[in-house]
């Protein structure tokens, strides 16, 4: 009976054995080059999403370029006028903040039956004109997609509500 080997002996001499069959078959197959262009070509698919673009992540679309079913709106469209309605809701909120007289406060509106909105914001501090104390407001105007500024001025009156004197589109200049 043969003494038992230990398997420590063995362990070195199968790895030893697969090392060469390796070397044999794996890279001698391929050849310097196959070996260069294979991590060339792991390198390249593996690295595709990090490589970088001239254009962003996102297409983008001028100003003359139309997808799908919806029609361009013109630009000159997108600015719509508020009804009188609208106006009237706006007069009501300018009358409500300013009545208030909070520092730095703004007061929303809405108009139900348009679905307009916005809200009114006092500007500056009252000022005297005419004997009466008055205040300009800022009252923003937000219909769909539309959206505009409006500007006003208000007096006190002699019972001391706010009455809305000029309330027109905001030029900014």
């Amino acid at each position: 009976m043969r003494p038992p080997v230990a398997q420590s002996v063995l362990q070195p001499l199968y790895r030893l054995n697969l090392y060469r069959a390796w070397g044999r078959v794996g890279l001698s197959a391929i050849g310097p080059t196959g070996a260069v262009m294979t991590l060339i070509l792991i390198g390249v698919s593996s690295g595709g999403c990090s490589m970088s673009r001239t254009e962003g992540a996102f297409a983008k679309m001028g100003d003359s370029d139309v997808t799908g079913s919806i029609s361009p709106t013109p630009v000159s469209a997108v600015v719509a006028t508020p009804t009188e309605t609208d106006l009237a809701f706006a007069r009501n909120a300018a009358s409500d903040v300013l009545t208030k007289g909070d520092k730095d406060s703004s007061q929303p509106w809405e108009n139900p039956e348009t679905g307009a909105r916005g809200s009114v914001t006092p500007l500056a501090k009252a000022y005297a004109s005419e004997g009466r104390t008055c205040r300009d407001f800022l009252a923003s105007y937000v219909n769909g997609r539309s959206e505009s500024w409006l500007q006003g001025a208000a007096c006190q009156s002699s019972q001391g509500r706010w009455e809305i004197h000029t309330l027109k589109p905001w030029r900014q200049g």
